[in-house]
C-alpha cells in the first residue's frame, strides 16, 4: 500500500406533529433496539426518556415529520430509535429500520470501500487517472467537454476524495450544464459529487470493477447492513419515508437504479449506525489506511461548504479554532476530546448528519425525511452529545430558532 502525507404546509406540519408516532410513540414492530441511557461528551448521562423528550421538543418545532436516530458510545450502539413519521398521509411510523435516503452518506462509505483496495495495493492514491483509464478521458462521451483542458490528466485518487480536483459539485449547476475544471488540481478545497462519480468511473472503465458489488461485499455485508443498497431494492417498498419539503409537501421517495458513488444509496439508521461503528473500531482497514483515510489532507477556510464552486477569495478564519479541514471521503475538526470526523448527506426532502468523535469513541448518525432538519441539527448535536464543535454555519446549520426560515436545499 502506498500512502503518502502532503456539513409543512403549517395545517400538514400540525396533522404530522399530532400523530401518536410522530410524538415518539412509534408502534410495537417499530421498536427501536437497543434503547438505553446515552453518556455526552462532557460525562452527563442522558436517560432514554431524556433523549426522546428533545428529540419529539425539536421535531416538533421545527416542523420535522419524521426522524431515525443513533448515538455510540466507547464503540457501541447505545441508543437507536425513529420518531414521527415515515409517511404522514397514511398516518405511518418511521422506525430505526425504515429506509430512508442515504445522499451523500454514499460518499463516506465509498470512501472507506476505496481505502480497502488501497490497502491491497490495488488502487494508489496519488497515481494519476489518466494511467488507469485505456484512453484520454476526453475520448470518453461523458467527459468529451474537458478536451482541451490537459489539467484532468494531473488529477488523481486523492484529489478526487479529499475534493480537491477543481470541479463544481456538478455540472448541471452552470447555465450551460457543462462540465469544466475551475482551478489547478490539489490547489484547494471545493466539494465536488462529480470528482466522486469520477473515481467510480475510473474504477469501473479503467480498472475493470464493479463498483456495485464491491459496496455490497466490502461494506454493507462486511457491517450487516441488510437494508442498505446502492439501488432500490423491491424488498424496500414494504418500510420506506418519504421525503417532505420545507411546506410539508410530500416528495415521495425516488426509486435510483443507477449506482452513483456520490449518492445514490438509500439505507436505515441501524446500518449506518454499524457503519459508523465500524469505522470508530477500525475494522476491516489497516491502522495506516484508517489513519491516512481521517488525515487532513487540505484545510478549509471556506466561509460556506455550498454553493461550488467555492470563490477562491470566499475565505473566513471562524472556523481556525477547529481545524475545519478534509480527509479522505470525511470532514475533519479538532475538538477538546481529540479529533473528529463527519459527514452530512442532504437532498431535497432529506437531511442526514453523523459525526464521530475518535478517542472516547462517542458518535450520533440523524437521518430526516423533512429539508426542515437543517434547522435542528446543532441543537440535537449540542443537546444529545454535548457537541458544540460541529461547524454549523459553514455547513448551513444555524443554531435552532424557532422562528427563523429552514435553510435552502443543496
Amino acid at each position: 500500500m502506498k500512502i503518502r502525507h502532503a456539513a409543512l404546509p403549517l395545517a400538514l406540519a400540525a396533522s404530522a406533529l399530532a400523530h401518536p408516532a410522530a410524538m415518539g410513540q412509534t408502534s410495537q414492530s417499530h421498536a427501536a433496539h437497543p434503547l438505553g441511557a446515552v453518556t455526552r461528551l462532557d460525562g452527563r448521562v442522558l436517560a432514554p426518556a431524556q433523549v426522546a423528550a428533545t428529540v419529539e421538543r425539536l421535531m416538533r418545532e421545527g416542523r420535522v415529520p419524521g426522524l431515525a436516530l443513533a448515538i455510540l458510545n466507547h464503540g457501541e450502539i447505545v441508543y437507536q430509535h425513529g420518531f414521527g413519521m415515515r409517511d404522514v398521509e397514511r398516518g405511518l411510523p418511521l422506525g430505526d429500520t425504515t429506509v430512508m435516503y442515504a445522499a451523500s452518506f454514499t460518499k463516506s462509505m465509498f470512501a472507506y470501500m476505496v481505502m480497502g483496495l488501497v490497502d491491497e495495493g490495488r488502487l494508489d492514491l496519488d497515481r494519476p487517472i489518466d494511467c488507469y483509464l485505456p484512453q484520454p478521458l476526453p475520448a470518453y462521451e461523458k467527459y468529451a467537454e474537458l478536451a482541451g483542458d490537459e489539467r484532468w490528466r494531473r488529477i488523481t485518487p486523492r484529489m478526487l476524495l479529499s475534493h480537491t480536483a477543481g470541479f463544481a459539485n456538478f455540472r448541471f449547476i452552470y447555465p450551460d450544464q457543462k462540465l469544466r475544471i475551475e482551478f489547478e488540481p490539489g490547489a484547494r478545497y471545493s466539494y465536488s459529487g462529480e470528482g466522486i462519480n469520477l473515481l467510480q468511473f475510473v474504477m469501473e472503465h479503467g480498472m475493470g470493477m464493479n463498483v456495485d458489488s464491491l459496496m455490497r461485499e466490502r461494506v454493507f455485508e462486511r457491517f450487516g447492513m441488510a437494508r442498505t443498497q446502492m439501488t432500490w431494492r423491491a424488498d424496500f417498498e414494504a418500510d420506506h419515508a418519504i421525503g417532505y419539503d420545507t411546506a410539508g409537501t410530500p416528495l415521495g421517495h425516488r426509486q435510483r437504479t443507477g449506482v452513483r458513488a456520490a449518492g445514490s444509496a438509500d439505507s436505515d439508521v441501524a446500518g449506518i449506525a454499524r457503519f459508523a461503528r465500524g469505522v470508530l473500531r477500525g475494522e476491516g482497514l489497516s491502522p495506516a489506511a484508517r489513519q491516512e483515510m481521517l488525515r487532513p489532507q487540505v484545510r478549509i477556510r471556506a466561509r460556506h461548504q455550498f454553493p461550488t464552486p467555492i470563490a477562491a477569495d470566499d475565505t473566513t478564519s471562524r472556523d481556525d479554532g477547529v481545524q475545519l479541514s478534509y480527509g479522505l471521503g470525511w470532514g475533519l475538526i479538532q475538538t477538546p476530546h481529540g479529533p473528529a470526523y463527519f459527514k452530512e448527506g442532504q437532498d431535497e426532502g432529506w437531511v442526514n448528519y453523523m459525526i464521530a468523535f475518535d478517542q472516547p469513541k462517542t458518535a450520533m448518525v440523524v437521518m430526516m425525511n423533512s429539508i426542515n432538519g437543517t434547522r435542528i441539527i446543532a441543537t440535537l448535536l449540542a443537546e444529545l452529545i454535548g457537541d458544540t464543535w460541529t461547524p454549523a454555519e459553514w455547513d448551513g446549520y444555524a443554531p435552532y430558532d424557532a422562528h427563523a426560515p429552514p435553510a435552502p436545499a443543496r
